[in-house]
């Protein structure tokens, strides 16, 4: 038991010999049935993280595979967009129901909830918290192969809840070149062996940008670390994704099911193999 043990476990992050790691974990709603959970992390925002998860569900969804994401990302979410989402979720006496993308991905966020997407979420940390895990037991999800969960970045109250209430299958951990960005990341590695969660591997974001005139690949924010990061940790990289302005417009327009590129491929190789 850790010195500074305040006995309260759902708060705590710290490796106690007295817990069981799976005493806390919710069970989904009863009219839900999900395979596999694969968290989608990031050490700090604005590295990409919604997207690749959104990537990651159109690629498991064109692989056959009944597909859904969790977006935990409460004061943050960008998926409903991504996927041209404007519907709210709606509810009865049973639970609340995702709302389906064009494809056929259910997705849950907070923004399917609120009356007007720009209207802020001014919550503390433990609502926020709370209302994910309502996500995971309150929504009936149905028969999942996959779910995906955007979580939001760093290694607080959200991330500790997901850890701990959710049965994760794997996380991939997302990040971006600089050298700042590679030393957060090592945070949420570090955060997830802790917790004893599966790391399947990295990806990282804007590694680069292919000239259209020339086809020389260019470093727009520096030489990449993750290698060093892999490394390190013994783990394996799983896509280097470029700066592609196609890509970021599909994502804005609400068409990321309609992306065509290979980038990710062998990462939704990695996680289909759990599933299969």
């Amino acid at each position: 038991m850790s010195e500074n043990c305040n006995h309260n476990c759902e708060s705590c992050s710290e490796k106690c010999s007295q817990r069981d790691p799976k005493s806390f974990l919710a069970k989904p709603h009863e009219m839900s049935n999900i395979k596999k959970v694969i968290g989608v992390v990031s050490g700090k925002g604005g590295v990409g993280k919604s997207m690749v998860t959104g990537l990651m569900a159109v690629l498991a969804q064109r692989a056959g595979l009944k597909t859904a994401v969790l977006d935990a990302d409460i004061t943050g979410p960008s998926v409903p967009k991504m996927f041209g989402l404007k519907e709210r979720a709606t509810a009865d006496d049973n639970g609340i129901y995702p709302v389906m993308s064009e494809k056929g991905i259910g997705i849950m966020s907070l923004n399917l909830l609120m009356e007007n997407e720009t209207d802020p979420v001014v919550w503390r940390g433990p609502i926020i918290a709370g209302t994910v895990k309502q996500f995971w037991t309150e929504v009936i999800w149905g028969d999942i192969d996959i779910m995906f969960i955007d979580m939001p970045p760093g290694t607080g109250d959200v991330p500790l809840t997901v850890f701990q209430s959710i049965p994760l299958d794997g996380i991939i951990v997302v990040t971006s070149p600089q050298e700042l960005v590679g030393m957060i990341v090592e945070k949420a590695v570090n955060m997830a062996s802790m917790m004893n969660v599966p790391i399947l591997g990295l990806v990282e974001n804007m590694s680069y940008f292919t000239c259209p005139d020339c086809g020389k690949k260019h470093s727009i924010y520096g030489n990449s670390h993750i290698e060093e990061i892999a490394a390190k940790h013994s783990l394996g990289v799983l896509a280097k994704l470029p700066i592609e302005p196609a890509l970021a417009a599909a994502c804005d327009a609400g068409n990321i099911e309609g992306f065509s590129g290979d980038w990710m491929d062998a990462a939704a190789m990695e996680v289909l193999a759990l599933v299969k």
